[in-house]
Formats: C-alpha cells, sequence, structure tokens
C-alpha cells in the first residue's frame, strides 16, 4: 500500500486529491456537492476520480468535513436530555454572564437542551474530588424514565467538578443502562478534564448533539470506502490541527466540529513549514464562505477554547474566522438602498445565475465573471459559465442602484472583498500583529481570483498561489498528523512538590490515550507535546507555557517556568506583577506525524485559449486587455506584468495590473504589488 486520498467537502464542490508515495504522481479532481448527503456525494468523489487499482493499494484516507459545524449551526442534531448536579439546572442559560455590550439587540444563543428535559441530581463533588454529598441513585432512576418517555437519543451528564472525580457520573452511566436506556451517553469528565461549569456543560450538549448525526456520516463512508475496496486507515482532521481515526471520531464526535475550515490551515502550515516561510496569512474562499487564519512558525495559531454558533468549545481549536462570503454569495439592495452581499449564498443548488441551474440572484461569481475575473468561464468538473445569465442577474441591481453593469459588478467584488480583509484585520490588526509583515496565500476555488484585492486592501506585498490551489485544502489533509490530546485541571501553586504532581498527570493522560485504532503500527515515531496553564494568583484567565521536557517528563525547574510565564504575561499585557503564580492546568499531546511527501508537479494537456481577453482592472478603474495564460505553461523564474489571466484545472487566477506573476522553483505561482 502506498497511496493517500483527501477529501474535502464543501459548500459548493467537493475536492479530491490523491497521491502516489512510490511515484510522487498527484491527482485532483472536483465535483459538486450535495448538500442534502454529503457523505454520499463524497463517495461518489472517490469513485469519479480514484481508479480502483489505486484506491485498492491506498494506505490512508484523509477527510474534512463541516456536518458537525452545519449540525449545530442548522440545529439539525439529536434530540437530548441533561443530567446535572441539582441547583445547575440553567447553567446553559446563565452562561457566563458576558454579551455584545456594543449590540442593542444582542440574545443570547439557545440552549441545545430545552428546560424540561434539563434533569437534576442530587450529588456534590468539592474541587479537590472528595465527596461533599453522596449520589442519589433514585433521582437517576426517576430521570431515566423521563428520558425513555421523552424518547430523546442522548444524554449528557455533567455534574460539578466531575473532571477531579468521575465516580458519580461512572455510576450514573451504569445506573441509566441498567434502567434500559439505549442512546449515547456523552460523560462530561470524558470529553472534557477542565474546570469551568459552563463551559463544560456546553462542551459536553454538543458532544451529545453531533454525535448522533456524525455516527452515522462516519459509518457510511467507512463502509461505502470498504464496500469499494479501500484497506486502509480512515483519518477525520480536528478542530485543533491534526487528525484523528475514525474510530476516535466516533468517540469524540466534538473535535470534528471545526473539521473541514481547518483543513485549509493544516495544508497552510505544512506549505510553511516546507519553504520555510514564518509568517503566512491564508485566504480560502470557496463557494459558500471564506476562512482564514494566521499561520506562524509554521503552526496556525491556537486556542484553547473554541466558540461554534455563540456556544463555547472546551477543546483544542484553530483559530480560523469564517465569515459567508464566497462565489457563491447573494447580492441584494437593503432597505436604505445600500448594496449588500452575504451571507446569504446560492451554494451548490441552484447556484450562481452563470451556471444555469436555476439561480437567478445575482453573486459574486456572476459579478467576477462578468468583469472577466475568471477568463472565458470555463470552470472545473466541466461547468461552463453562462455570460448572459450573469448580465440577467446583475440587470435588477443595476437599475435600483442607477449604475451600469459593470459599476454594479464592481461593486459586489469591491463589498465582499473589504468583508474578507476586515475578517483578516480581526486576526492581525486588533492583536497588535501588522499584516504587511505576511505573505498572503491565496487558495479555495476563488481565493486565487480575490488575491490581488486582499493584498492591495491591507497592503501586502506578496500573494502566493501554491499548486492545486483549487484542492488545497484537501492536498492539505494528506500531511495532517495523527494526534490526540487531553487536559486536566489541578489548581496548586506553582512550586516543587506541584511539579511532581503535574508529572503524575502528564503520565496518567498519556496512559489514557490509546493508539486510536489507527492501524498504523509502530512504523511512525510518536512526539509529545506538553503544555501549562498558569496564573498570577487572584486572577480568573491563563496562559499557556510550553515547559522543556524529556521522555515524558516536565525537566523545567520551579525557576525557569516562573520566568517563561511572566515573559508571556508581558508579551501580553506589557507588564508582569510579582505575585504568587499557580499551575491550573496540565495539556498533554501525543503527535504521530504522516511520512514526508515529494510530489511531482504536473499539470494535465492545455486546453485551447485565446492569448488575450477584456477584464475590468480594479488598479486602472476601467476595462482593458489582459493576457490568458496557462500556468503550466509558465517558465521557472520568469517574471511577467499584469494584467492577466492565469488559468489551471481547479481555479482561475486574476492578476491586476498593478501586480507582476512569475512561477518560482516549487511551482508556487507568486504575484508581487509593483509600486
Amino acid at each position: 500500500m502506498s497511496s493517500r486520498i483527501g477529501v474535502d467537502i464543501g459548500g459548493t464542490f467537493t475536492d479530491l486529491v490523491y497521491y502516489d508515495d512510490e511515484t510522487g504522481e498527484v491527482v485532483v479532481g472536483k465535483v459538486q456537492t450535495t448538500p442534502s448527503s454529503p457523505e454520499r456525494g463524497c463517495i461518489a468523489a472517490v469513485e469519479e476520480v480514484v481508479p480502483a487499482a489505486v484506491l485498492g493499494r491506498a494506505s490512508y484516507f484523509l477527510h474534512g468535513t463541516t456536518v458537525g459545524l452545519n449540525a449545530l449551526l442548522e440545529r439539525r442534531g439529536a434530540k437530548i436530555a441533561l443530567l446535572c448536579t441539582d441547583g445547575f439546572r440553567d447553567v446553559l442559560e446563565i452562561g457566563s454572564g458576558s454579551r455584545d455590550t456594543y449590540d442593542l439587540f444582542w440574545k443570547p444563543p439557545p440552549p441545545l437542551v430545552p428546560r424540561d428535559l434539563r434533569l437534576t441530581v442530587r450529588q456534590r463533588m468539592a474541587w479537590d474530588g472528595s465527596v461533599v454529598a453522596p449520589l442519589v441513585e433514585d433521582d437517576v432512576r426517576a430521570a431515566c424514565a423521563t428520558l425513555r418517555s421523552a424518547a430523546v437519543d442522548g444524554v449528557a451528564v455533567v455534574y460539578l467538578h466531575a473532571y477531579a472525580n468521575p465516580e458519580h457520573e461512572l455510576r450514573t452511566e451504569a445506573l441509566l443502562r441498567e434502567c434500559g436506556f439505549t442512546g449515547a451517553i456523552s460523560l462530561s469528565h470524558r470529553i472534557s478534564g477542565e474546570y469551568r461549569d459552563f463551559e463544560r456543560a456546553s462542551t459536553t450538549t454538543i458532544d451529545a448533539f453531533v454525535r448522533h448525526r456524525m455516527s452515522g456520516y462516519i459509518r457510511h463512508i467507512d463502509a461505502a470506502l470498504r464496500g469499494l475496496g479501500f484497506p486502509g486507515t480512515c483519518l477525520m482532521t480536528r478542530s485543533g490541527s491534526g487528525s484523528m481515526t475514525f474510530h476516535e471520531a466516533l468517540d469524540r464526535p466534538f473535535e470534528t466540529i471545526n473539521s473541514g475550515p481547518v483543513a485549509g490551515a493544516e495544508g497552510a502550515a505544512e506549505f510553511a513549514r516546507r519553504f520555510g516561510l514564518e509568517r503566512l496569512i491564508t485566504a480560502d474562499v470557496g463557494g459558500t464562505s471564506f476562512d482564514t487564519c494566521l499561520v506562524m512558525g509554521g503552526r496556525p495559531q491556537l486556542l484553547h477554547r473554541g466558540t461554534v454558533a455563540g456556544l463555547p468549545v472546551q477543546t483544542s481549536w484553530v483559530d480560523v474566522r469564517s465569515i459567508g462570503a464566497g462565489g457563491g454569495s447573494l447580492a441584494r439592495v437593503d432597505a436604505g438602498g445600500l448594496l449588500v452581499v452575504g451571507p446569504q449564498s446560492a451554494g451548490a443548488e441552484p447556484g450562481p445565475a452563470c451556471y444555469s441551474r436555476g439561480g437567478t440572484q445575482a453573486t459574486v461569481t456572476d459579478a467576477a465573471f462578468h468583469l472577466g475575473m475568471l477568463g472565458d468561464g470555463a470552470l472545473a468538473s466541466g461547468l461552463y459559465l453562462d455570460a448572459r445569465r450573469a448580465a440577467d442577474a446583475l440587470a435588477p441591481l443595476a437599475r435600483s442602484l442607477d449604475y451600469t453593469l459593470d459599476q454594479a459588478a464592481r461593486g459586489i467584488v469591491v463589498i465582499v472583498g473589504s468583508s474578507m480583509a476586515n475578517t483578516i484585520r480581526e486576526l492581525t490588526i486588533e492583536q497588535g500583529v501588522d499584516p504587511r509583515e505576511f505573505t498572503l496565500l491565496a487558495f479555495g476555488g476563488a481565493g486565487p481570483m480575490m488575491g490581488t484585492q486582499l493584498a492591495r486592501e491591507l497592503g501586502l506585498r506578496d500573494v502566493l498561489v501554491p499548486p492545486h490551489a483549487g484542492n488545497f485544502s484537501a492536498w492539505g489533509l494528506l500531511g495532517a498528523d495523527l494526534l490526540r490530546s487531553r487536559a486536566r485541571t489541578r489548581v496548586m501553586p506553582l512550586d516543587e512538590a506541584s511539579l511532581g504532581i503535574a508529572n503524575g498527570m502528564v503520565s496518567e493522560l498519556l496512559a489514557s490515550m490509546d493508539d486510536g485504532g489507527s492501524g498504523i503500527g509502530a512504523t511512525l515515531e510518536d512526539r509529545t507535546e506538553i503544555a501549562l496553564d498558569m496564573r498570577f494568583d487572584g486572577q480568573e484567565h491563563t496562559l499557556t507555557v510550553e515547559p522543556e521536557h524529556r521522555d515524558d517528563c516536565i525537566v523545567s525547574s520551579v525557576a525557569e517556568l516562573g520566568e517563561r510565564f511572566r515573559d508571556a504575561y508581558r508579551r501580553s499585557f506589557g507588564l508582569a506583577l510579582s505575585d504568587r503564580i499557580q499551575l491550573v492546568s496540565v495539556r498533554v499531546a501525543r503527535r504521530r506525524a504522516l511520512p514526508r511527501r515529494t510530489e511531482k508537479l504536473s499539470y494535465p494537456a492545455a486546453r485551447a485559449i485565446a492569448p488575450t481577453l477584456e477584464a475590468f482592472s480594479f488598479a486602472r478603474d476601467r476595462r482593458c486587455t489582459f493576457a490568458a495564460r496557462h500556468r503550466g505553461a509558465l517558465q521557472t523564474g520568469v517574471r511577467h506584468t499584469g494584467p492577466a489571466i492565469v488559468y489551471e484545472a481547479t481555479t482561475t487566477t486574476y492578476v491586476d495590473a498593478d501586480f507582476s506573476y512569475g512561477v518560482d522553483a516549487y511551482g508556487n505561482l507568486l504575484l508581487r504589488r509593483e509600486e
């Protein structure tokens, strides 16, 4: 077995890449997403693109999906209940007590569990794991009767301080089974070993909510692949970077919620490490959304708590920001007479008007095609855009605004580009980071089309369009390390005794992480990663510090850890305190890297194109003549002046008049803004 297959499901297209480890051959494919049943679309993509002989000797199938995320956004998960400590029935609605003070119409997101299915149980653990009040087993039995009569699909069990002592949660699980409950059970101490009652309750209910949908989805794909003769290991991207086996994804489905957007971040991180790029901003533009993150030092920026649909998720989380701004984003004139783009999307069904599949409302793709940014309109998967339908969709907007068609189309592209740039500013300028020090990595079906617009908006000099840019997220899946991570809270002072306890916790956490059913065996080396959450005594929030460690044991001294924490505090807040320091949580990860790839860069036979075309230049604010070129025909190391349209199989790159372009020695298309 010597090949691997990556499939990334987007809102409009499903992207596939397969790579042969022996020959270095890379084959890409793009098919339309099937929103009603993405698992069937995934398998259809495999059947259409991957030859049976290749599938039959593949080692890995790697997958990125937004199925769990969409279930949360659309509230189409399982019917679930919550068992909680008596007195904590409303923790999901009380939350953390925070709100957006600048939003006069702010409303908290509705809880995933209605109040009549939030059931209390008399029991109590202290913060140190000691039993304050024993579990009243009759409360659990009564709750089980309610669960069965309500026909719930699953239940989340969240008891106070269960991370310190899970005895009552484990006994509750046993009692529910004894009483005949057959649904899924999510125990908070298995989902999260950290403190903070609201965040732990939110994460556990999210796990219970998406478990039913994700279980069916994962099992369908696994069974279908086996039926097609796939003999290898199935992996799925984690929200916190890296990948996990399907076996572990079934056990911890909440870790897959941000799987789809993270695939592109993983690819960007590997790209940065391979070519020694210290600072990258990603611009992943698909048919439905725009996703962006920062890659610094070869790794995407990582948080230890995410937020989805307004709900906190207590797990590692790649800081990918997403907005509803893609090729299918719909344009309209609002009640105030202003042009608005997104977040609503035409998606895959019916798609933009120029797709000729029933769409009539103008989208970003219609505007871009009308302006010539997509060249002759021959897209991936045999799709040919219709110029007349694009113009017909733009016409009502132009009349409402008293614009020409070009002005309306230009306005749509400028507005969506500004929305994307503002999202990048949230990650950079608002965090004290200068975006001008970064290179923009543009990918996705429409990322290379928007690259020069974003660079101009943000003051960036260079835009890189990687090989296989239209399928880059799927390409990124192929190198995602197998990663397992756990965390546990125990608040204690930073001293020698606490370091000994922390090392004991490291050992326990590592022992709790089995192979994840990977089937990969011992041919690949594991690497341990350890981090400590620390804070000054009396404070609430923490900073994460990475200690020196050897042989799965922390070897940094108390003084060294204290200085590392103070340095991190100074970088974040500009000063450091003299107060005592506390250890709060221990974090452990086990990383197993997949074999390195050495791809052969090749492009399919080029179709005939006209050498020039008329298109709109934003730099010149008028239509002018653009050169038309195939990416595969560009000579390595030779620079050309814009404007130009550069074609390749799965995307089209728009080079405005104020940029030069050329292919470097690694096959990357570099666009550079010229003064």
